[in-house]
């Protein structure tokens, strides 16, 4: 038995990572693919009668810590410059607005088709209006620079910001004077203790000696996010601003204060903890689609009673994203498509109870919006080009611009 695990486990992140080499050339996100490489593994075990364990339990421990990896390998493959001030403000309202908009329409929607109380629609709203950076980051390889740097921000910044309203209106039952200056007061803290955590691990990062220096710090990443979730503080932007931080190093270390927190050779420090982060997000992603696509079952993907609501509410996620795109002045194609909901929903909807779920939401609701948005963005990406540069030329470094005429010329 222990050697039929190791052989079937290593067979099928090893297919996992086939899947992701040619994504780039096929167009299909991998994650797709590992959905419904999960889903065969399941009709396969049923019908030679082998019986699996129980894994939802499991799914919410490779959800969160995979959702830790890849908010930091996102963070750390950006770059933040004078430069970048247009694309990160339009993907902040990029990532916020559409959340509000999103989750105000389909609470409106819940209370009208089933007359629950306004909170709990809010509640069972949120999730779907998140976009998944996990489906995000991963499929946006095949785009140009510049929208895959809108992507990576506006699918962190979405999970952050997602995360951040969802536990302010779960952990609230009124909403006053009070309860908002509380919340801010939490975020407050949650930037104070992020920056003196970022500042130790930093430190802890350029002085530790040992061989076995990263994981680690990766370790300490996950039980610091975990810590802070026990308290209901956004632990997100911790690990956003840490993986800022570590990917600036090379700049900042001409900064006294900065230099202390440096080692001899920064570049190849962050360059090293940025693959082993890289990597370790890949095998947490395709275990966590994997496991989920073995969930799946057959009748929910296929429930004609809420198929029409999840097409309805894919075709608002559709509307609200050309607004968008079009207020922001950002290419519509291929950026429309790329608004997957996948990991975060998922993880969101674990975290609420049977007393504030409502029977309109159920599993089947959820598995249909997220492969419909998967299936939105890979066909979309199929048979759209990867957008108009010159609508970018504002956000691009001065010296990239004159690099792409030389090499028209």
């Amino acid at each position: 038995m222990t050697t039929a695990i190791i052989i079937t486990l290593c067979t099928l992140l090893l297919v996992a990572y086939l899947f992701a080499l040619t994504s780039e050339y096929t167009k299909i996100p991998s994650v797709l693919l590992l959905l419904i490489l999960g889903w065969g593994i399941k009709q396969v075990t049923v019908f030679l009668g082998i019986d699996l364990p129980d894994f939802n339990p499991v799914l919410p421990v490779i959800a969160t810590i995979g959702l830790v990896l890849i908010v930091l390998e996102g963070s750390l493959e950006l770059k933040v410059d004078r430069s970048k001030v247009g694309l990160i403000l339009k993907s902040f309202f990029g990532a916020l607005l559409p959340i509000i908009i999103l989750t105000i329409a389909i609470t409106y929607a819940f209370h009208h088709l089933g007359g629950y109380e306004l909170r709990l629609c809010i509640i069972n709203a949120i999730p779907f209006c998140v976009i998944s950076s996990a489906i995000a980051i991963p499929s946006a390889v095949n785009l140009n620079k510049t929208d895959k740097e809108f992507v990576i921000y506006e699918s962190s910044l979405s999970d952050i910001l997602g995360v951040i309203i969802f536990n302010f209106v779960i952990f609230n039952e009124v909403y006053d004077a009070i309860t908002f200056l509380t919340f801010g007061l939490q975020i407050l803290l949650m930037l104070v203790i992020s920056i003196v955590a970022t500042l130790g691990l930093s430190m802890l990062l350029a002085r530790i000696n040992h061989h076995v220096k990263f994981v680690p710090i990766i370790l300490l990443v996950v039980l610091l996010y975990t810590v802070l979730k026990v308290y209901h503080l956004p632990g997100l932007i911790f690990i956003l601003l840490f993986g800022l931080f570590i990917g600036h190093l090379d700049k900042l270390k001409h900064f006294g204060w900065a230099a202390k927190l440096t080692s001899y050779n920064p570049e190849k420090e962050v360059e090293m903890f940025t693959v082993l982060t890289i990597e370790g997000t890949f095998l947490i992603r395709s275990l966590f689609f994997l496991v989920f696509g073995y969930l799946l079952e057959t009748s929910e993907l296929f429930d004609g009673a809420t198929a029409l609501l999840a097409v309805m509410m894919v075709v608002l996620f559709m509307v609200v994203r050309v607004i968008q795109l079009a207020v922001s002045r950002l290419p519509i194609a291929p950026l429309l498509f790329v608004a997957p909901r996948g990991l975060i929903t998922i993880l969101l909807f674990l975290y609420i109870t049977p007393a504030e779920s409502i029977d309109l939401v159920n599993k089947s609701l959820i598995i249909q919006v997220i492969v419909f948005t998967v299936l939105v963005m890979t066909f979309g990406m199929m048979f759209s080009g990867s957008g108009n540069e010159e609508e970018y030329d504002e956000l691009i470094e001065p010296d990239m611009m004159d690099e792409r005429r030389k090499i028209e010329e």
